[in-house]
């Protein structure tokens, strides 16, 4: 009879045991393993033949430790863009398939952080380890996902808030020639979202390491780094990189507005994205189109700049706004990047060098400058104030023309001409300079109820400057009723006069 097994009486298996089970019970099963090989390698691109399955923006893992994507695909080979190159990368080099895409992992703690495109970390702290891991191409909100854009966004500039403003999920593009302040502009709306609760998302694209630095300095100083998160991909950086910094942006902005918050991203700037495009599509050797740039670089934009939405309520009505900066060669706005980018944003912000080189500054041109669906985001006293602006500021740039030829004109003209110029020193404003909304809602009112017809262009600076310490101390908002506000305007400039 036999004995009844417990847990107590069993006896341990030997290691012979073992085998002979593992042994019975092994079924053998074959598959495939690709290898490749680099062919040739040069200017941050590789040709690697013998991955007949290689996927587009699939990672490839070099046996030198070097990291590449699969960028371009071929009958018998695979063109890949190197993100990672050590010094031993040659040609004859192995490749394996990871049959992972490119992604970083996202978690609230990049905020205050320096990172390259891949998620590596560029300050002196460590790299961020638990979070959602994000591909770098993300999926754009659909149609029924979205809503209207309803919520202004501030960049304290006067003459934007005013004339041209921006709503939360806007794409608004600052275009311009270099030198012209672009990035002034789009620094100063980061600086304003201090206390609003929006996250920031700041992309250098090819720039100066002296730019980066720069601008964290500035950050720092201002305290908005807590709430900023930089990515670069410096001039030295490889092509690749630059490439895909905005994608890497735009991913993690994606992400904190599905989760429900307001952020801000900031691509400085997409000509240079294009430029480092354009040198990798020559490299693996795709037809050229217009100005030697790929067919399809306006599809590569579009897809970017799409993201920039607001979403529906019930999907946590989160947002992400887009300023684009595009730089342009002596003003010709109607070159191909320009106006590719112009076709898919909402509007434009356009700098003239010759307001810049005249101390105009922020140097706006209005008249080519456009926000599309701003106006409607815009606050409802502010959009009554600005309503008729301008127009009376478009109306005195062609008189002004006038008056440089000696022209004389009717007392009702040089009225409209005095106004202007008042109007012209009030938009001007000193780098990182910024005016809050009640501000921008006091000098409206100051100005379209007369109350500085009585000054000279040159005391409005001072003017102004005792307008906002007086401002200040008001117990009012912009929901505060207009007779209320135009009151305290007018007992605000006799105080100051006196």
């Amino acid at each position: 009879m036999t004995p009844y097994i417990t847990e107590k009486n069993r006896q341990p298996l030997t290691d012979l045991q073992k085998l002979e089970n593992w042994l019975g019970s092994y079924a053998p099963t074959a598959y495939a393993v690709e290898r490749g090989r680099v062919i040739s390698i040069g200017d941050g691109v590789a040709w690697i033949e013998g991955l007949p399955s290689a996927r587009v923006d699939e990672l490839l893992d070099f046996t030198d430790g070097s990291v590449g994507m699969v960028f371009d695909l071929r009958e018998n080979l695979v063109g890949a863009i190197i993100l990672k190159q050590t010094e031993q990368l040659t040609a004859g080099i192995e490749v394996h398939r990871t049959a992972r895409p490119l992604g970083l992992t996202a978690s609230d703690e990049l905020l205050g952080r320096v990172i390259g495109p891949l998620g590596n970390p560029l300050d002196d702290k460590p790299a961020v380890q638990q979070g959602a891991w994000l591909p770098l191409e993300t999926q754009t909100p659909k149609i029924h996902q979205r809503d209207f854009v309803h919520k202004p966004l501030y960049s304290g500039i006067r003459l934007i808030d005013s004339m041209i403003p921006i709503g939360r999920g806007q794409r608004q593009l600052i275009i311009g020639d270099e030198g012209t302040g672009r990035s002034v502009i789009a620094l100063n709306t980061l600086l304003q979202q201090k206390d609003e609760n929006i996250r920031c998302i700041y992309v250098l694209i090819g720039q100066k390491r002296t730019a980066a630095i720069q601008l964290l300095e500035t950050l720092r100083a201002s305290g908005a780094d807590q709430y900023t998160t930089v990515i670069v991909a410096d001039g030295g950086e490889l092509a690749g990189l630059q490439y895909l910094a905005p994608f890497a942006g735009c991913a993690l902005a994606a992400h904190w507005m599905w989760q429900g918050h307001h952020t801000l991203v900031i691509y400085d700037d997409l000509a240079t994205h294009a430029r480092s495009y354009r040198e990798l599509s020559l490299l693996l050797r795709r037809p050229p189109g217009r100005e030697a740039y790929p067919g399809d670089v306006f599809s590569v934009h579009a897809q970017l700049l799409e993201q920039a939405t607001c979403l529906a309520p019930e999907l946590g009505g989160g947002s992400m706004t887009a300023l684009p900066i595009a730089e342009t060669q002596q003003g010709e706005i109607s070159a191909y990047i320009p106006t590719n980018l112009i076709s898919i944003t909402d509007g434009q912000i356009y700098l003239d060098k010759g307001l810049f080189a005249g101390g105009f500054r922020p140097a706006i041109d209005v008249g080519k400058s456009v926000s599309r669906i701003g106006g409607k985001a815009q606050h409802p006293a502010l959009r009554q104030e600005a309503g008729r602006m301008k127009l009376d500021y478009a109306r005195f740039l062609e008189l002004e023309v006038f008056t440089r030829f000696g022209a004389k004109l009717e007392p009702a003209m040089q009225q409209v001409i005095h106004r202007g110029q008042l109007l012209r020193e009030i938009l001007k404003q000193d780098r990182l300079e910024r005016s809050s909304p009640s501000q921008q809602l006091a000098w409206m009112l100051a100005f379209n109820e007369g109350l500085f017809d009585a000054l000279q262009p040159q005391q409005v600076q001072a003017q102004l400057q005792q307008l906002w310490a007086l401002v200040a101390e008001l117990p009012l908002d912009l929901d505060s009723p207009k007779d209320q506000w135009l009151a305290s305007v007018q007992q605000v400039l006799q105080v100051s006069s006196c």
